[in-house]
């Protein structure tokens, strides 16, 4: 499948509905196989590791890759395995917990804006400020005209961002409810995994419903030209991972960063 053909198939379109519920979480979106998937994996990852170098090398500008979903969906999993290969120097992973008193002193993006990459790097929030409509909506930890206005302010912000030279590539991975069970029966039954276990998922999951109608509303109400919205199935990991790394390797062949020049002198430079 060609770039623009997973971009297209994945992308939500800026002014339409996400319509998540006619999108199959089980999705292969074409792929041949897992052995095949996971071959094409590893040159998506070594190409992305190539162009993250040139990335930072250039230094004039950044990549934001927004990671949301349910409990279980695979967040952590998709920075584990799509991100092994780039340099940590020019790569940077953050997740928003709670917010601290001094967060509270100031407006709810304050945090976030803090923590974007610098030129010349790639970041990743594994949940991020798409939080403060979901969480606040679903779990009422804010008043409906607060929660509301927020779609507004994260076009805003997104949109300064991009201005700025910083791409935002959101994705939404999609688990669907009989994935996500196994998924957090595997935490419970793993000694390896329970340490991720809350008794909240279990609560949250009881919840699936109003947690996806709140991504549906602010998935469709954020899905603009400088900013879209990607839908990854997530039920298949490597379906998943590939997904997410060819979507990174689309977004930075079209920046196309550049080495920055040497010095000609270095090409007679011979050292003893």
């Amino acid at each position: 499948m060609g770039a623009k053909q997973l971009d297209d198939l994945l992308r939500v379109e800026p002014g339409r509905p996400a319509r998540l519920d006619e999108r199959d979480p089980g999705d292969r979106l074409g792929f041949a196989d897992k052995q095949s998937g996971l071959e094409e994996l590893e040159a998506s990852v070594a190409r992305l590791s190539l162009l993250h170098n040139r990335l930072l090398a250039e230094a004039r500008r950044a990549v934001l890759l927004v990671l949301q979903g349910l409990d279980a969906s695979g967040k952590d999993g998709t920075v584990r395995h799509v991100l092994t290969g780039v340099n940590p120097q020019g790569c940077r992973v953050v997740s928003f917990k709670e917010p601290t008193a001094a967060d509270l002193e100031h407006d709810y993006l304050w945090r976030i804006h803090a923590l974007c990459p610098v030129r010349g790097e790639l970041g990743i929030f594994n949940r991020s400020h798409y939080e403060d409509f979901v969480a606040a909506r679903v779990r009422n930890l804010a008043p409906e005209e607060v929660w509301r206005r927020r779609p507004q302010h994260f076009r805003e912000f997104e949109r300064l961002l991009t201005d700025e030279g910083t791409t935002v590539v959101k994705v939404f991975l999609h688990v669907s409810a009989d994935e996500q069970r196994a998924r957090l029966q595997e935490r419970i039954d793993n000694p390896e995994k329970a340490w991720k276990f809350s008794p909240s998922d279990l609560a949250d999951r009881a919840r699936r419903s109003e947690f996806l109608a709140a991504y549906e509303d602010v998935i469709s109400q954020t899905s603009t030209d400088w900013a879209p919205w990607y839908v990854v199935p997530a039920d298949h990991n490597w379906v998943r991972n590939l997904a997410v790394a060819k979507l990174l390797v689309n977004t930075l062949e079209r920046l196309d960063p550049r080495l920055p020049s040497s010095d000609p002198a270095l090409a007679e430079l011979q050292i003893t």
